[in-house]
């Protein structure tokens, strides 16, 4: 794998260590996560410093039933199912969103597809296929766009973008990733709020495809 170029803020590594982010967000950066040694070892250093701060805070005396009542929650928790392992180009927390299944992939339109892995009120998560030298239709954002290449490569005004490689899109950010040649590009993408596309063509489509 080539090396990792484009690394996640520091602000998405904080929140995400809190657990203060989106779940869409979280699947993101856990891919990151699962691929980048750099990113990973910022949260974990966090999470250490973190337990250290704990163990200088004084106790707190716990209730009288508390231990009745801890056993009695272990006795009814569910057995867990065992962890989805990364398959190809998807890391494990991609496996898990996918169910353990392969993508299923819905046409946009120009080869471009895409899967919806979730959305709701927080945000969406997808996976997108760009064909090389392909183009995604040139558009802006209402919130925060992440987006997660695991296969292939585009470019934007940004830069380039490889496998591994993170682009955190801010409102402010108006670009066009274009698919390069080679193998087609496969992309994690997380959002908050609707892209904002300048074509007539895409922003009639929208509801539709729901991006």
């Amino acid at each position: 794998m080539t090396a990792i170029t484009h690394h996640l803020p520091e602000e998405l590594l904080r929140a995400y260590a809190d657990g203060q982010l989106p779940h869409a967000y979280s699947v993101v950066v856990a891919a990151h996560l699962s691929v980048c040694d750099a990113c990973r070892a910022a949260v974990e250093a966090r999470d250490v410093l973190a337990g250290a701060v704990l163990d200088r805070l004084d106790g707190v005396a716990l209730q009288k039933d508390s231990h009745s009542r801890m056993l009695a929650a272990l006795d009814a928790a569910p057995v867990p199912l065992p962890p989805l392992r990364g398959q190809g180009i998807y890391p494990a927390p991609v496996v898990e969103a996918l169910g353990g299944q392969p993508p299923r992939w819905k046409s946009l339109g120009a080869g471009i597809r895409q899967q919806i892995l979730e959305s709701d009120r927080s945000g969406s998560l997808r996976l997108l296929y760009i064909p090389p030298g392909k183009a995604v239709p040139e558009h802006a954002h209402r919130g925060l766009e992440l987006t997660l290449l695991l296969q292939g490569a585009f470019s934007d005004s940004e830069g380039a973008f490889r496998r591994g490689d993170v682009e955190a899109a801010q409102s402010e950010l108006e670009h066009q990733p274009v698919a390069e040649p080679g193998e087609p590009c496969i992309c994690l993408a997380a959002t908050d709020a609707p892209l904002r596309f300048r074509a007539m063509i895409p922003r009639l489509l929208q509801p539709v495809f729901r991006i």
